[in-house]
Order: structure tokens, then sequence, then C-alpha cells
């Protein structure tokens, strides 16, 4: 029982370490307004983002981060934009959400990006947590210029949660506990990342 009552109190203090100490997670949904990114049909990678980001703040919330959303209604961002915003905040992390599509209808699993070196630690750590979490084939972590993550002076990643375009994970994506599982994989992924001091 006293072990049980000296972890409650260990994860409570190291939610309350993230706001006191002022990490910031900069939470970026991919594309949004007129760019509805990759789509099947009516099903646009524009609002799987939204509702993926929007479940990662809740989350995150919970652990005692701060959060900043670069959106969080179905609006459109210019990058540079996106980038200027995540630039403003100190001792910040940033993670862009997105999803795949490609011609190749049977391509599928998760990846997740990063640019600089002082990213390749959050990104495998983010990337492992959501294979623990999800059934998906692992295509990896990657080095990657995407604008978003090239311009960003934080440790900053890019999530590919699966591919609209293979009929399967579409399937899989849709679904609110798949996205639900995707995030609490990415929570974990940050936590492990914080507790390492490389934060």
């Amino acid at each position: 029982m006293k072990s049980i009552a000296r972890t409650l109190v260990l994860l409570v203090l190291s939610g309350l370490l993230s706001v006191v100490s002022g990490k910031t997670i900069i939470i970026d949904a991919g594309h949004g307004g007129h760019d509805i990114g990759g789509h099947y049909g009516k099903v646009y990678e524009k609002h799987l983002a939204l509702d993926t980001a929007m479940r990662l703040e809740y989350y995150l919330k919970r652990k005692g981060y701060r959060t900043v959303m670069i959106r969080d209604t179905d609006r459109f961002v210019p990058l540079a934009e996106r980038s200027r915003i995540a630039n403003k905040y100190r001792d910040a992390i940033f993670i862009s959400i997105h999803y795949n599509y490609t011609w190749k209808s049977h391509v599928q699993g998760l990846e997740t990006f990063y640019c600089g070196s002082h990213s390749r630690a959050l990104a495998e750590a983010c990337h492992q947590g959501m294979q623990g979490e999800v059934r998906a084939a692992d295509r990896g972590v990657k080095y990657a210029r995407y604008h978003v993550i090239r311009h960003c002076k934080h440790p900053s990643i890019l999530i590919e949660g699966g591919f609209l375009s293979h009929s399967g994970e579409r399937q899989k994506v849709m679904k609110g506990s798949y996205r639900d599982q995707l995030v609490r994989g990415i929570v974990d992924g940050i936590v492990r990342y914080d507790r390492s001091g490389k934060w």
C-alpha cells in the first residue's frame, strides 16, 4: 500500500514539475482549411490530424504540461507562421501530427521524422511509444527537411500516424479508439524523453 501511495505522489510531482519548470509542448495539427492534406473520398487528413492533436493536448494537460495549439479549428495556417509561433516559446518541443497517403495502396505503417540531430531522441521516444500502443507496420524514424521541423529551433518531430491510402489502415485510423491509442503512445514517448534529461 505504501509503495502505491509513493508511486502516486511521484506521478503528481512529475506532472507539477513540468508546469513549474515551464516546459511547453507545441502541437501542430497538419493542414487545415482549404488544405485538406491526404484524402480518400471524404476522409480528410486535416480532420484526423486535428482530432488527434486535440486528444494529444488533453492527455498532456492531464500530465501537467503546458500546451500550445497551432490550430484548434479547421483553419489554414501557413507553414512559416507555424514555425514562427513555435519559436516564440522557450524550453519547448514541437509535435506535428499528420496522416500519410501514397498511390501505392499496399504501403502502410507509422513513421516519425526529425530534422536536427537534437530532435532524434524525441522522435525515437515517441515512435517507440506509438509502436507499443498500436499494431502497425514500423516504417521507422527518419531524417527529413519538412519546413515546420526544419525551421523550428526546438526539438521537433513530424508524425505520420498511418496511410489513408491503405484500406485496412484507413479503417483503423478512422476509429477514435485507434487515434486515442496513438496519442497515448506519443504521450508515453514525451514523458520518457522528459525524464531522460535531454529536455
